[in-house]
């Protein structure tokens, strides 16, 4: 199939009911898992359709660089939540109208679609410093209402934390492993994600993942911006001098920040927030000056862009280089900046993108149309999409599972051997 025929078959299923919406491109070959031979009783054959994902996906895997980035889908499906928060309306009629006029006019723009709470965010954010240059009465006024929807935001993130479900964790912990156990001898895996939880953070603890990140300290972690690839070694007994490096080591980065991220002076720092803490009235007093979220920023920071363009800077250079592998999962392409940066990529032949998302939306397909099919891998829907799905039964297993890896070479072994041993002797000699 051609580009042209691809992006057909993927328009004609946004209007499709979502129980349709079904999608699977690999190694070049459109795979319809809807056909009768890939169903068993009217249900998906899982065995079957696994037969053609998880051995590609290992292959893939296998690449030099291997990148993560997680977005929004991956909140929703632990919140089981459509939207962590809805549109902000603003009370105020001299400036309500104004924010949400603007905020879906940039985001059409941007061909993002239907604009979100984050557009509405950053309009009033940029509607509030030029009130600050005027000196306009409605300067206090805006900067209330602004931090009244920063708090509600922060609180519903904690609520989400707290009322996670323990089968979509159980899940979150095996999609973590299988990306994150790559061998020593590899590079590590980056994680990027666009969410403000820390979903990603508290998995990575449970299952003993050991992660690197721009924060250094304990009690009060303080962000660094120096370039330099820190990482964890150990020393064999009995060996001097040749140090190894740690398996299940990942560098993990949050370029749109993180609720327990805050502006201190001139600094950012990493407060004690426990996950799922239940938060008061005075929980996160007055975020607009505090907390580190995209695309908020504090006044004392000469560059509104801080700590973002340092962030955005990490993931370019982590995927923008030769034999690099970069998989989404739950990104709607919906962010220009990402969208950029990972074009760049595609433009080093080498390189290959995995998209697995468990909507089919025009954003997605929009992406789609400006790349090169045979770089990419795409799983859609909300079969090949689901978190629990993908873990147990198409993603590749952990690479650092070794005992597997032995079993299977001694049956392949075995199995070579009987043949041999059949061949050598007559029929209906018994082995």
């Amino acid at each position: 199939m051609n580009k042209d025929e691809i992006i057909g078959i993927l328009e004609s299923l946004i209007s499709d009911d979502d129980d349709k919406k079904h999608f699977l491109f690999l190694a070049n070959e459109y795979i319809n898992i809807t056909s009768d031979g890939y169903k068993e009783n009217g249900n998906f054959n899982k065995l079957k359709i696994r037969q053609k994902i998880e051995p590609w996906l290992t292959a893939v895997f296998q690449s030099e660089h291997l990148s993560l980035l997680v977005g929004s889908g991956l909140s929703i499906t632990m919140s089981q939540k459509k939207d962590m928060m809805s549109r902000i309306e603003f009370k105020h009629k001299e400036y309500k109208d104004k924010i949400k006029q603007t905020a879906d006019n940039q985001a059409k723009k941007l061909g993002r679609g239907e604009a979100n709470f984050e557009d509405d965010l950053r309009v009033a954010i940029d509607l509030l410093k030029g009130y600050e240059i005027q000196n306009n009465e409605l300067e206090e006024e805006l900067k209330k209402e602004i931090n009244e929807n920063l708090q509600k935001l922060l609180k519903s993130i904690l609520d989400v934390e707290r009322d996670i479900k323990k089968e979509n964790f159980a899940a979150l912990k095996s999609f973590l492993l299988s990306f994150a156990s790559r061998t020593a001898t590899k590079d590590r895996l980056n994680i990027f994600t666009t969410n403000y939880d820390r979903f990603i953070e508290y998995g990575l603890d449970e299952v003993g993942i050991l992660t690197l990140d721009r924060f250094i300290g304990k009690l009060k972690p303080i962000m660094r911006f120096h370039r330099i690839d820190l990482d964890y070694h150990y020393n064999p007994p009995g060996i001097r001098g040749e140090p190894r490096y740690v398996e299940g080591v990942v560098r993990f980065t949050k370029i749109h920040g993180s609720i327990d991220w805050q502006f201190e002076n001139d600094r950012i720092v990493r407060i004690p927030l426990p996950f799922g803490e239940k938060a008061d009235d005075k929980s996160f007093n007055n975020p607009y000056e505090k907390i580190v979220i995209f695309p908020n920023s504090s006044k004392a920071v000469e560059t509104s862009y801080f700590p973002y363009s340092e962030l955005f800077r990490d993931f370019s250079t982590a995927i923008c280089r030769p034999n690099s592998v970069l998989v989404t999962y739950g990104y709607g392409f919906g962010d220009s900046h990402i969208n950029r940066i990972i074009l760049d990529m595609l433009t080093i032949p080498s390189t290959h993108l995995v998209i697995i998302s468990y909507g089919i939306e025009e954003r997605i397909i929009n992406f789609i149309r400006k790349c090169n099919l045979s770089q990419l891998t795409i799983l859609l829907g909300n079969h090949l999409g689901d978190l629990n799905t993908l873990s147990q039964y198409y993603l590749p297993k952990p690479a650092i599972d070794r005992i597997t890896d032995r079993e299977a070479n001694i049956l392949e072994k075995r199995g070579k051997l009987i043949d041999s041993l059949e061949s050598s002797m007559g029929e209906g000699d018994n082995v």
